[in-house]
């Protein structure tokens, strides 16, 4: 067992504004992520592990510059998840790691990735595990700019579909394995 506050404050002060957004998103993912574990228990997922995957996906958004978020790295965006990824496995955590690097839109693919000019290396970053699956799922639920609130089921849909069709194709794979009863009416 690991505790996910202790290794966030390890790279974010707790007054900043960056540490207060991350926290608060990763917890509204965890809530949903623990949600969707609990109702789907026939996909066998550890509840433990998704709860400290979800506390930790976003860990390498300090290194981005992302000021709407008080994050001011030198690295875009796009790149959050692979460079948590790589900070998480310099502690020790591959499966953490996994999650992070898994996590990004609906998942990437190394088409898309290429297509798209992303700066990525090699590599699978589309979530594989069904843990990776759901914190991924769960993620899209929830902004970092709207702490708190869930978005609806076509709200998700459509963010979604400015990467394009593909993206939104995986995320309605995605909700038909994941979706809870209370999204079907949103």
């Amino acid at each position: 067992m690991i505790d996910p506050i202790e290794i966030i404050q390890r790279y974010y002060s707790p007054s900043s504004e960056a540490y207060r957004i991350l926290v608060a998103h990763s917890q509204d993912v965890c809530q949903m992520a623990t949600e969707i574990v609990q109702a789907h228990a026939e996909l066998g997922a550890d509840l433990q592990f998704v709860q400290e995957a979800a506390m930790l996906h976003d860990i390498g958004i300090y290194l981005t510059d992302a000021s709407g978020i008080d994050c001011h790295g030198d690295e875009p965006y796009i790149r959050h998840g692979y460079l948590g990824a790589e900070l998480l496995r310099s502690l020790g955590y591959p499966r953490h790691a996994l999650v992070a690097e898994r996590h990004t839109g609906s998942g990437l693919i190394m088409q898309e990735i290429r297509q798209r000019g992303i700066d990525l290396p090699e590599g699978i970053y589309a979530p594989q595990s069904v843990e990776e699956r759901i914190v991924c799922y769960a993620d899209k639920f929830f902004s970092k700019t709207k702490l708190g609130k869930r978005k609806s089921l076509g709200a998700v849909r459509r963010s979604l579909l400015k990467h394009g069709e593909q993206a939104v194709i995986r995320f309605d794979a995605l909700h038909q394995e994941l979706g809870l009863r209370t999204e079907a009416s949103q």
